[in-house]
C-alpha cells in the first residue's frame, strides 16, 4: 500500500502537473507527507528527470558570460520555449545537476535562499545520497507556507540526500530594526546564522524589488515598504537585502530588518544564482555588479540579454 501511495504521488506530481498541495487533497494526505513520499519516489529511482541538453550554443554562451562578468562558472539551460514558468524549470533541471555533482561526497553544507527557481531545482534534485550534507536557510521564514519558501527548499533538499536541514527561527521581516535586533540576539537564531555563515556553499535567487515582485505578492511588503524601496531606486533582493542598479546596498531600513545574513558573510562563501526569465535582467545585472556572486545558472534567452548588456 504505501509504494502504491508513493507512486501515485508521484505520478499525480511528475505527470498530472499537479502541486504538493493538489496531490495531497487528492490522495487526503499533509503536503509534508506529500514532500516525503516524492524524496522517497525520487531517491527509489522510481522518477527520473531529465535534461535534453541540445544546443552546444548554450556552452559557449555560458563561456562567454563567465568572461564577461569575470565570474568561476557559469551554466545556461537551453531556450525551452513557453513562459518564464518553463524557463525556471529548465533553470532548476541544471542547477538540480550541478548540486548532484557538488554535493555527492563528504561533509558539506550548502546555504539555500528561496524562490519559484531554488523550488524548481529542489524539485528536479534526483540521485543525490549524502547523509553528511547540511543545508541551511540564509534568511527567515515567510508568513505562508509554499514550496518556494526556505524552510520548504531546505527540507526537499535534504530530504533527498538524507542530510540535515536546519532552519533560521525568525520571521523573514521584523517590524523594526530594534526588533530585528532582537531576533539576531536569540540563541538560536545565533546558532542557526553561525551554520549559515559556515557554509562553504550558498545558493541563492533574485528578486525584482518591486511591486510585481514575489516578496510583494507573497505579502511580506506592504504599501509603506514599497514606496521606500521605489524612493531608494531598488531594482533588486537577495537573501533579505536590497541593492541599487550598480549593486550597492540601498539606504532602506528593510537592510536592517529582515534576520539573516549579509553580504559579507556571502563574500567568504561560494555563490550561485539562479535567475530564470528575460524579467530578471536588470535584477540579475545588479547582484552580478554587486561582486558576491561565482557562479550563475540562467536560461538562454537570459543569457543573451545579459551577454549583450555594455560593460
Amino acid at each position: 500500500m504505501d509504494d502504491d501511495i508513493r507512486i501515485r504521488a508521484a505520478w499525480l506530481y511528475h505527470v498530472g502537473g499537479l502541486s504538493q498541495d493538489e496531490v495531497g487533497q487528492r490522495l487526503g494526505l499533509s503536503r509534508f507527507k506529500v514532500l516525503r513520499l516524492l524524496s522517497d519516489a525520487r531517491s527509489a529511482g522510481e522518477v527520473v528527470v531529465s535534461l535534453d541538453h541540445r544546443s552546444g550554443g548554450t556552452l559557449a554562451l555560458a563561456e562567454a558570460l563567465r568572461l564577461r562578468f569575470g565570474l568561476k562558472d557559469a551554466l545556461v539551460a537551453p531556450d525551452v520555449g513557453g513562459a518564464e514558468g518553463a524557463a525556471r524549470h529548465a533553470v532548476g533541471m541544471v542547477a538540480a545537476g550541478w548540486l548532484r555533482r557538488v554535493a555527492a561526497t563528504g561533509a558539506l553544507t550548502v546555504g539555500v535562499g528561496w524562490g519559484r527557481t531554488l523550488s524548481a531545482m529542489a524539485d528536479a534534485l534526483t540521485g543525490l545520497q549524502n547523509p553528511d550534507l547540511r543545508v541551511v536557510s540564509l534568511m527567515g521564514a515567510m508568513v505562508r507556507t509554499g514550496p518556494e519558501g526556505p524552510i520548504d527548499v531546505c527540507a526537499r533538499i535534504a530530504a533527498v540526500a538524507r542530510g540535515q536541514a536546519l532552519f533560521l527561527p525568525a520571521p523573514f521581516l521584523a517590524d523594526t530594526s530594534e526588533d530585528a535586533a532582537v531576533l539576531m540576539r536569540q540563541r538560536l537564531v545565533r546558532e542557526a546564522l553561525e551554520v549559515a555563515r559556515s557554509a562553504t556553499h550558498m545558493i541563492v535567487s533574485v528578486g525584482e524589488g518591486g511591486r510585481d515582485a514575489l516578496l510583494t505578492t507573497s505579502g511580506v511588503l506592504d504599501a509603506a515598504d514599497l514606496d521606500a524601496l521605489e524612493a531608494a531606486e531598488v531594482v533588486a533582493d537577495t537573501t533579505g537585502k536590497f541593492l541599487r542598479a550598480d549593486g550597492t546596498l540601498a539606504p532602506v531600513d528593510l537592510n536592517d530588518r529582515t534576520p539573516a545574513i549579509g553580504l559579507n558573510d556571502m563574500k567568504r562563501a561560494e555563490v550561485t544564482l539562479l535567475a530564470a526569465g528575460t524579467s530578471k535582467a536588470r535584477a540579475t545585472r545588479a547582484l552580478l555588479r554587486a561582486g558576491l556572486v561565482d557562479r550563475i545558472v540562467v536560461d538562454e534567452a537570459l543569457a543573451i540579454i545579459l551577454k549583450e548588456d555594455e560593460a
